[in-house]
């Protein structure tokens, strides 16, 4: 996203945020840069290493390769680390070639033991902390979606209480990010990669997003995670539209581009692409082979899956 439709996000934000009518799948996405000349119908965004066969290991290299096949977003779980001359370069070559910034990891994630869900002062202090910085990283990279793992499950308490406690941290969450035109969006993990994870099921992440009930709480549908959780991809898409900010994608089994799995993507993609969706779809998976014939497999894949 251009640096002054960002700032105009945010100015315009608190006013958006006071009708109520601020969606993901509406107000956010007439902010969205629409798709430019180019092969694809929708915004799928690439990460680092992903075409690095190709265009070398330099950041800036690899961005300018993925505009010029014609990728109109970029994702990068791992931005906040990086260093700020970086992630200004990065946002400057994006800005020039018509790239938007996708999610970044807002957060240190607590894979093997709990922390949102459990109500502990400290590790809500942690997380809001976190969340701060991240506005400061978001504004830098031009970013507007951040990603948030709510952690680990607590078993000495009842699913109730642990829900109770997420959603109050999240709330707070919200009251930093509102006034920015910020959005964190909570990602539901499969339990076979991520065993224990809160957070595992579309339909629960779409009751959090309703009892926070703020636009800058939305869900994150990882298409990959979903397959093997759940299943029934495509209901559950229109069960929880107006919650869902943003998709992540990746064949099951395997997690590598679609084509190489057995979702269906051409239907997905289209039926998404129908319902209007104008945001950005990250690709979060790895390349089914090695080398630049990997890199030119995810390409044709993509070419391929959004041929409706």
């Amino acid at each position: 996203m251009q640096r002054r439709k960002f700032l105009a996000l945010g100015a315009a934000a608190p006013a958006a945020f006071a009708l109520g009518g601020f969606s993901p799948v509406e107000a956010v996405q007439d902010h969205v840069m629409t798709q430019g000349p180019g092969p694809f119908k929708m915004n799928y965004a690439p990460h680092l290493g992903m075409f690095s066969a190709i265009a070398g290991s330099d950041p800036i290299d690899q961005l300018n390769f993925m505009a010029d096949e014609g990728f109109t977003a970029f994702e990068d779980n791992g931005m906040k680390g990086k260093d700020v001359g970086l992630q200004e370069r990065m946002a400057s070559t994006m800005a020039s070639r018509g790239i938007q910034m996708g999610v970044f990891v807002a957060h240190k994630i607590y894979w093997n033991e709990p922390n949102l869900a459990s109500g502990n002062e400290d590790y809500q202090t942690e997380f809001l902390g976190h969340i701060r910085d991240s506005v400061e990283v978001a504004k830098r990279v031009n970013a507007t979606w951040m990603t948030v793992v709510p952690g680990h499950v607590d078993l000495r308490l009842d699913m109730g209480y642990q829900t109770a406690n997420v959603v109050d941290t999240l709330r707070r969450a919200s009251e930093i990010l509102e006034p920015h035109g910020l959005v964190m969006v909570l990602e539901p993990l499969n339990p076979t990669n991520h065993p224990g994870q809160f957070l595992a099921k579309m339909p629960q992440a779409y009751q959090i997003c309703k009892a926070v009930g703020s636009p800058s709480c939305k869900i994150l549908d990882d298409l990959y995670h979903q397959q093997i959780t759940e299943g029934n991809l495509i209901p559950n898409i229109d069960s929880c539209w107006d919650e869902i900010g943003y998709f992540q994608v990746g064949d099951n089994p395997g997690r590598n581009e679609p084509t190489t799995g057995e979702i269906n993507y051409l239907n997905v993609f289209k039926h998404i692409h129908n319902r209007g969706f104008t945001g950005i779809l990250g690709m979060e998976h790895g390349n089914s082979k090695s080398g630049e014939e990997g890199a030119r497999a995810v390409i044709d894949a993509y070419k391929k899956s959004d041929s409706f």
